[in-house]
């Protein structure tokens, strides 16, 4: 994430993936182009999947955290009567089934698959275990076993069927929501089998389509200093929590790690939450606000 050359470059990029490259790729070459010191990205997606990956640069990786942790919004598409061993178009068919779902039963099912559920993430995954990626363990012939885990589905729906024998959908879920299990798991509960073939990211966090910008039009580029044009603000990041405006004087102490008096400042329907702290526009700290005292959780000295 941080390398010793390039430039202090702070801000987000949103880039609009392209299916055949890794996340990782995204961040090295959007370093790369900006000349930058520091950048990350705020979520795997894999290889053969498309959409929001927002990348953060310099001070901004210290929000990853506020990205990842929020709610995500996909479309993918299911190919019904097939299985995969990575439960995604990647992988070798396992499985075949000719029980092709109708629309009622889909519907019919959906329900059950919204608000906290059950989920055992697939063996081709980028989940650790014993410091290895599960992916490469299974790539080596072993066992791997991941031990379930429980995600939120705020929404799912059906979208359209689409010739010869899938269906798309969208799903509104939380952070750690493996789509490719998703996807298996209605398939099992609608008594055939599937395997996603499509998956793009529409939302992240606050961050959507409409946000983002292709990889090979940044390429077209020149220089360094034009490609700043396409950053936005760290502020961006935060635009669904409360913002406090504060003096100079306040700002420089927060920056410090120190804590400012509320009492210059209407916050009393803010007691316990988090909100961001601004001098002129600038995002300087994120704060906890307390009836004696306004606490610094994250500074950003940029």
């Amino acid at each position: 994430m941080k390398h010793k050359k390039g430039e202090d470059i702070h801000g987000w990029l949103v880039i609009n993936k392209s299916a055949g490259m890794g996340s990782t790729d995204v961040v090295n070459q959007t370093r790369k182009m900006f000349n930058a010191k520091k950048n990350g990205h705020t979520g795997t997606l894999d290889p053969f999947a498309t959409g929001v990956l927002p990348i953060a640069f310099g001070e901004a990786t210290k929000l990853i955290p506020y990205v990842t942790e929020a709610k995500k919004e996909y479309e993918f598409v299911v190919v019904w009567g097939k299985k995969t061993d990575s439960g995604d178009l990647t992988g070798e068919i396992i499985e075949t089934n000719d029980k092709i779902p109708s629309r009622e039963e889909i519907f019919n099912v959906i329900p059950e698959f919204i608000g906290e559920i059950k989920q055992i993430p697939p063996a081709y995954s980028a989940i650790k275990i014993n410091g290895q990626r599960a992916y490469d363990l299974v790539r080596k012939g072993q066992d791997v076993e991941i031990p379930e885990r429980t995600v939120t589905i705020y929404d799912l729906q059906w979208l359209e069927d689409l010739p010869p024998n899938r269906a798309r959908f969208k799903v509104c879920c939380s952070k750690g929501t493996y789509v490719r299990t998703l996807a298996m798991d209605l398939a099992q509960k609608l008594g055939t089998c599937g395997y996603l073939e499509e998956l793009c990211r529409t939302k992240c966090g606050i961050f959507s389509l409409e946000d983002t910008i292709l990889l090979e039009k940044l390429k077209k580029v020149v220089h360094s200093e034009d490609l700043k044009q396409f950053l936005l603000p760290l502020l961006t990041s935060l635009r669904d929590i409360a913002v406090i405006a504060v003096s100079e004087a306040d700002a420089e102490k927060l920056k410090l790690g120190q804590s400012i008096s509320p009492k210059s400042y209407d916050v009393q329907n803010l007691y316990g939450k988090e909100v961001a702290a601004v001098f002129q526009q600038k995002l300087t700290a994120i704060v906890r606000i307390e009836e004696r005292k306004i606490a610094p959780v994250r500074v950003f000295n940029y």
